[in-house]
């Protein structure tokens, strides 16, 4: 059995985002040259998620206000954590959102089902964060 081990860097812009990560778990895919195996994606912050859903704009923006309504940024003192930082609500919706996904690999792709993607979801940004991709298989 193989072993392969990337990690990928974003540099976020804004506090909360969406990227789709899929094309650079597919490029990982393929210089670790596994062909069959499974695929460990998973945010190396404890504030950002990794999950699998589609890539549509709407979609996106449901997620935001859903996420807001649950844990509200605002204010900032409704959050015991939030003594040194300002980002509790950034800790509950990677909660919410997961950590990471396991995708199977088959004939050196990702084995999805219609529509999906890999998303790496930022609720604390403004910085550089990594993603951590760990494919096993041969």
């Amino acid at each position: 059995m193989k072993s392969f081990r990337k990690e990928l860097w974003f540099d976020v812009k804004s506090r909360r985002e969406f990227i789709n990560i899929t094309p650079y778990v597919v490029d990982c895919i393929k210089e670790s040259n596994i062909k069959e195996g499974l695929c460990l994606v998973n945010a190396m912050h404890i504030t950002a998620s990794v999950f699998i859903n589609d890539d549509e704009n709407g979609l996106h923006q449901d997620f935001e206000k859903w996420l807001e309504k649950l844990a509200p940024e605002l204010p900032h003192s409704q959050y015991k954590h939030n003594t040194y930082e300002d980002n509790a609500d950034a800790h509950i919706k990677r909660t919410i959102m997961g950590r990471e996904v396991v995708v199977a690999i088959t004939n050196g792709t990702l084995d999805f089902g219609p529509w999906e993607q890999i998303f790496y979801g930022e609720f604390d940004g403004k910085r550089k964060k990594r993603v951590l991709v760990k494919i096993i298989g041969e």
